[in-house]
């Protein structure tokens, strides 16, 4: 999968290089590249904002520098993407949707927010990843590439993804591991018991029990 992001701060995004997606790079399973608009500007300072028409608070992003810098990595079949709370919420379902392409194109705006005709000249999906506001898109973007990576074949184990939080509509069960008792906390005897029927049937209860406690709504979902 190739994934160009278009940033202003190309700096940001350090934790992308890092890690599980690291060693994703490095085997060539995920092809990640910073593009910073800046360079697209036409004006001599390399400005990419300017005062919004009508006024109001703030700076908006040009238009000229974002237009340029999508044409520059543009290739068809690519999936453009816009971290906005205007967008549909971020979900599993659309992390692994977006897993499935195979290039992704992310644009961080910043400051107020873009020009809106970007949107009218690229056919863009505007993503939420909650009902609040950032000062970037550079945060959002590394969520949702970090989410959607997980699904890529290779980057991963299979059954790392089969029993975590809401891949199967629950929250996943509570885990433990060495040492066996901590402080005067005890490991539930089940999980050592060496009877696999038993510890399944242990974790189906405990999710089911954390979801109805934590997130009653996903069993109605």
């Amino acid at each position: 999968m190739k994934i160009d992001i278009l940033t202003l701060f190309p700096e940001a995004f350090s934790p992308l290089k890092t890690s599980i997606l690291a060693r994703a790079e490095e085997s060539g399973i995920l092809e990640i590249n910073l593009v910073n608009i800046r360079d697209f500007s036409k004006d001599k300072h390399k400005k990419c904002d300017d005062y919004p028409f009508g006024g109001g608070a703030g700076m908006l992003m040009t238009v000229q520098p974002l237009f340029d810098a999508i044409n520059s990595v543009y290739e068809a079949g690519a999936k453009i993407i816009f971290p906005s709370p205007v967008g549909m919420t971020f979900n599993v379902k659309k992390a692994e949707q977006l897993s499935k392409c195979q290039h992704l194109i992310f644009v961080c705006g910043h400051y107020e927010g873009v020009d809106e005709r970007l949107f009218e000249l690229f056919d863009i999906e505007q993503i939420s990843i909650g009902d609040y506001v950032l000062t970037g898109g550079e945060l959002p973007s590394m969520v949702i590439i970090d989410s959607l990576a997980r699904f890529v074949d290779g980057v991963i184990s299979k059954d790392s993804l089969e029993n975590e939080s809401f891949s199967n509509g629950l929250l996943e069960y509570p885990q433990y591991t060495r040492p066996q008792e901590f402080q005067g906390l005890s490991v539930p005897e089940v999980l050592v018991s060496g009877n696999h029927q038993e510890v399944d049937k242990w974790r189906k209860e405990q999710s089911l029990k954390r979801t109805k406690l934590l997130r009653e709504d996903l069993l109605s979902d």
